[in-house]
């Protein structure tokens, strides 16, 4: 149970300064890529001017109401996330033996888990500061990948690898790491024990019955 929870702080910790990175500064200040594809700079220049804006404003009135707070989410972390690649590496070596309709599934659960999660991330939101360290990229590159650290108030700061990928003419996030660790691998684990125990099925059943104790919780 202890070491659960503490993989569960891990992630709630790694998910919280993803949201950071997505809405409070752009990444690149250069653009190095090709005219016809938006900049990841300009494209998350446009959503922290919004975000931040809905956070200051309506700070207290998100607490009180998580339905706002999932409904931030959804319109403006979800579109920044290659959600398909994210849960096709999280579910690992299983999502070749999974049907076409139970990777349906899966990613509709996992989609509903982040969006939950990216939510109390947002909720608690605080003054932490970023620093980014100088990207290693050349024209034409499809994967990047932004190391930075995260600085806490009172606290140590965190190191974070960010990794986006081309996909639709846009930068899309398919993994971030915290100390080392992936949030993909970690939630992989989990996952896997999932389907060892009950299959494929088991691990839609475990998504589903999480959710249901965050909703009557």
């Amino acid at each position: 149970m202890a070491i659960e929870r503490s993989q569960w702080m891990r992630r709630s910790i790694t998910l919280s300064t993803l949201v950071l990175l997505l809405v409070l500064q752009p990444v690149f200040s250069e653009r190095l890529f090709a005219a016809d594809i938006v900049a990841p700079d300009v494209t998350l220049k446009q959503t922290s001017d919004e975000v931040i804006a809905v956070l200051k404003e309506k700070r207290e009135e998100l607490k009180e109401n998580p339905a706002l707070v999932y409904d931030l989410v959804h319109d403006y972390i979800l579109p920044h996330l290659d959600e398909v690649t994210i849960a096709k590496l999280a579910l690992g070596k299983n999502w070749r033996a999974a049907t076409r309709e139970q990777k349906l599934e899966f990613i509709e659960e996992f989609r509903d888990l982040l969006i939950r999660t990216y939510g109390k991330s947002l909720s608690e939101f605080s003054d932490q500061q970023i620093n980014y360290f100088p990207v290693k990229m050349k024209q034409g590159d499809k994967k990047v990948v932004v190391k930075s650290e995260v600085l806490q108030p009172g606290g140590p700061s965190i190191p974070v690898s960010y990794r986006m990928r081309i996909k639709d003419d846009a930068w899309l996030v398919y993994d971030l790491s915290i100390d080392g660790v992936s949030l993909v691998t970690s939630y992989r684990g989990t996952f896997d024990q999932e389907v060892r125990k009950g299959g494929i099925d088991g691990l839609l059943k475990y998504l589903k019955d999480r959710k249901a104790d965050k909703v009557t919780s």
